[in-house]
């Protein structure tokens, strides 16, 4: 056999590439694709992708899978999944997905980025077996369906437009009270100025997660700054 040395470099390295090695336990001389040792360090978890988990979708509960709704069913149609304890890497997840709730998070196909499911956690319950939990979601966007023995990245996700939500109110007309429906979903830091830009102090009441009340000591117009 020639020196290894004297062999050509391929560039780039195409699917149907392949290499001689052997395999485990038999130590039997195979070939490998590329295509096919990429899949197994996506599945492995042998890249490393901070928040991400990799489960494999199925129909009864196994370490490393999901389950809980039939072959073939739409991400718009998933409120509730039973997940293992452990992905298919054998990473344990009973600490990060807890983490998760009232938090996004999106179901993706692997090698197929469109077929996905963005939820919102809302819930999440051990099983008393200890071998899996169940999570309820609410469907936010989405495209495709969950199908059986498919892989499929699962990570904590949030949408650029929706990382620095903020809101300003503006108070045309003099008035002792301000009342501000934002929409936001949280409960914001305030800031107020008047018509010169002065910063205002005054009390805020807040009646929800999307409204609340600004009462002055005084009337006058202005900004309300949410964030």
């Amino acid at each position: 056999m020639a020196r290894i040395s004297s062999y050509p470099n391929e560039r780039p390295v195409e699917d149907n590439d392949a290499w001689i090695g052997t395999t485990y336990p038999s130590r039997q001389t195979r070939q490998f694709r590329a295509e096919d040792v990429a899949k197994y360090l996506n599945i492995k978890g042998k890249i490393s992708i901070s928040g991400q988990m990799v489960f494999r979708f199925s129909s009864s509960m196994s370490p490393g899978a999901i389950t809980g709704v039939a072959d073939d069913t739409p991400f718009s149609a998933v409120s509730a999944l039973n997940v293992s304890n452990t992905d298919s890497f054998g990473q344990n997840v009973t600490q990060f997905l807890p983490y998760l709730v009232n938090s996004d998070l999106l179901i993706s196909e692997q090698n197929d980025i469109s077929t996905f499911g963005h939820y919102k956690i809302t819930s999440y319950t051990p099983d008393s077996g200890g071998a899996f939990a169940t999570i309820n979601l609410t469907f936010i966007g989405g495209n495709g369906n969950l199908t059986l023995t498919k892989y499929y990245d699962v990570a904590n996700f949030v949408l650029a437009s929706e990382q620095d939500k903020t809101f300003v109110f503006t108070q045309g007309v003099p008035a002792l009270t301000w009342n501000i429906t934002h929409n936001l979903g949280k409960f914001p830091s305030v800031s107020i100025v008047d018509t010169s830009n002065t910063g205002i102090i005054s009390q805020i009441s807040y009646t929800n997660e999307n409204q609340l009340t600004i009462t002055n000591t005084a009337a006058f117009a202005g900004k309300a700054y949410l964030n």
